[in-house]
């Protein structure tokens, strides 16, 4: 691996990696290219730094920032398990963040949903770190508008969010999924929660795998469960990093106790192969809450993991 400085901004090809120090440089998602050019890429990574559709601490805007920081050190390496370069198969790019106008709330669902949707004219797979969960829902509108309705999702978290909420334009980062399914975006015999540990009185048809499951059956029967309800569906992936015990993810809005730890979760999405994957997104990570940034560290894995399951398939 040869050494280049500030590689995020140097770097004239977009597969590949260099050497560069993890304490110093310019920071993107694992020192990948800064670009705003679509053209040749497989994977965009970019931020949305948005949390004001919390319902209790606020924070993840900075969520990433936090993540891309934590990433450095992940770039030294060859992720571990996989033991290659995943940046010599995919064309993986860090496509900055996504400008809000936070001053004007009703823009918020259409700039996130513009934002995806430029990178779906070309082909490229989203990987979006939040931000709280909200934004998932106008990338999801994005989805369907890109490969139509009745998409399947695998769902990380402690929360299902499938609460109340007919206010098409309304911010709320625990009703996403209601909108969701009741527009038809999500399929949600398709569709498996992981995870869960908070109540609702309708979780709206999902299949839930909650933390009492996983923790019971192993990270074995979890993958084995995911694909037999997903199946070649078409999917989207979303990570709420406080799927999480707060043990190993302090830093987020609304922690819940008894989660996953860190290997249990890791071990589940590294055997997801096979699941036709259309985009992702790591989101809830909020650096104001967090200790030596476990969190942060713990979502950096998540999203390198997520880019690792697409290299894997081109070999």
């Amino acid at each position: 691996m040869s050494v280049l400085v500030d590689a995020a901004i140097s770097r004239s090809e977009l597969k590949g990696s260099n050497f560069e120090m993890t304490y110093g440089g310019a920071t993107s998602f694992m020192r990948r290219n800064y670009s705003k050019s679509l053209v040749g890429v497989d994977v965009a990574v970019s931020g949305i730094p948005f949390d004001l559709a919390v319902t209790y601490r606020s924070g993840a805007r900075l969520g990433p920032r936090a993540i891309r920081a934590a990433s450095v050190q992940l770039a030294e390496l060859l992720p571990y398990p996989w033991g290659f370069d995943p940046f010599e198969r995919l064309a993986v790019i860090d496509y900055g963040d996504c400008f809000l106008d936070p001053h004007n709330p009703l823009t918020i669902r259409d700039t996130i949903k513009d934002h995806i949707e430029n990178m779906l004219e070309y082909d490229v797979f989203p990987l979006t770190f939040g931000g709280d969960h909200y934004i998932t829902y106008p990338i999801l509108l994005a989805m369907a508008e890109k490969y139509g309705k009745g998409l399947s999702i695998i769902h990380f978290d402690a929360h299902c969010d499938t609460w109340a909420d007919d206010e098409e334009y309304s911010l709320n980062h625990g009703t996403m999924f209601y909108k969701a399914i009741k527009n038809g975006i999500i399929d949600p015999a398709k569709s498996v929660q992981i995870g869960i540990r908070t109540w609702n009185e309708d979780f709206m048809g999902t299949n839930i795998l909650d933390a009492e499951y996983v923790h019971n059956n192993g990270w074995q029967k979890v993958v084995e469960r995911v694909k037999e309800i997903v199946g070649n569906n078409l999917t989207y992936l979303t990570f709420d990093i406080d799927c999480l015990d707060p043990a190993y993810a302090p830093g987020t809005g609304t922690p819940v106790p008894g989660g996953l730890n860190s290997a249990q979760a890791l071990a589940i999405l590294r055997n997801l192969q096979g699941i036709n994957l259309i985009g992702a997104d790591v989101v809830e990570v909020a650096p104001s809450y967090d200790h030596a940034e476990i969190t942060a560290l713990a979502g950096a894995h998540v999203a390198c993991d997520i880019i690792c399951l697409l290299a894997g398939s081109k070999k």
